[in-house]
């Protein structure tokens, strides 16, 4: 009997995947970014600070999304620094775009490029920053080595990821939900996606190989507020790309069936009027080249 074989990842089909479920939902992260910025604001901060982000400072910001944390890195570094925001979700660097552009930003440049083929000379950043992105990458050590290589000596990468599953019910309230109702098995070990760097020595290991220093990590709980239950699952009806994508293969009944599974399920969080309150656990990394 021929051997069973698990089918090979096709890194390259995963990525054009991405691009595209990303960039389907930029008109979400639109609507809803005052929302997702309020709360996240503290991670951003937290980033720069970590980076330790001065006036002048050459920064890059790895795959950025609408955005974040390249606006708060722009403002620090003043009219005399520069920030480069990278992501490959085209939609989603075209709000950015306007963001920065409403904010009269002129020191914040934005560029569509592959997280794992940044393509800049080396030694050119002060700092790297990156927020809720690494998670994705297929190829992490080879994205952080490109990283190491382009900071200058004594240069400081800052990234945020999320923490274990349990302690950001946030995003996995959601995917639970999902997982129980379409009746899925649990994602198989090494699966990229929003916990895949939950386990901190995944990371940890990572950024040692790619030839980094003074690698230290702190949690950081941050708190999403909607106005209700429905409110959000709307929201993540709206954002989150990996639980539309595993939703969006259902016939239509069935698709309202999950989400309504997971106003339900919300409703555990509800206080008394009806305001939803939800903890999610960033951990932020910082090291050293």
């Amino acid at each position: 009997m021929p051997a069973v074989t698990e089918p090979l990842f096709d890194s390259a089909q995963y990525k054009a995947s991405q691009k595209q479920d990303w960039s389907n939902v930029a008109a979400g992260w639109k609507k809803w970014w005052q929302t997702m910025e309020h709360c996240a604001k503290p991670v951003s901060d937290r980033l720069v600070e970590l980076a330790q982000i001065r006036t002048g400072h050459k920064v890059l910001d790895v795959a950025t999304g609408i955005g974040e944390p390249a606006v708060t890195a722009a403002r620090k570094v003043g009219p005399t620094g520069r920030v480069i925001a990278t992501d490959q979700a085209t939609q989603m660097l075209a709000v950015a775009r306007e963001r920065a552009a409403e904010l009269g930003l002129t020191n914040l440049e934005f560029r569509e490029i592959d997280a794992e083929a940044l393509d800049f000379p080396r030694e050119r950043f002060d700092a790297i920053l990156s927020r809720w992105g690494l998670m994705f990458l297929p190829n992490l050590t080879g994205a952080l080595a490109n990283m190491h290589r382009l900071l200058k000596p004594g240069g400081r990468l800052a990234a945020a990821v999320w923490g274990p599953s349990p302690k950001a019910p946030f995003i996995s309230l959601a995917i639970n939900t999902v997982r129980q109702q379409l009746h899925l098995p649990p994602p198989p070990p090494g699966m990229l996606g929003p916990f895949s760097l939950a386990d901190a020595t995944i990371l940890e290991r990572a950024l040692t190989r790619a030839g980094f220093s003074d690698i230290r990590s702190e949690p950081l709980t941050l708190l999403f507020e909607w106005a209700s239950a429905e409110d959000y699952t709307r929201f993540q009806q709206d954002i989150a790309a990996p639980i539309i994508a595993m939703v969006a293969k259902e016939p239509p009944a069935r698709q309202a069936m999950v989400w309504r599974a997971i106003t339900e399920a919300a409703r555990q969080y509800a206080g008394a009027d009806g305001t939803v309150k939800m903890p999610g656990e960033a951990i932020c990394w910082s090291a050293r080249r």
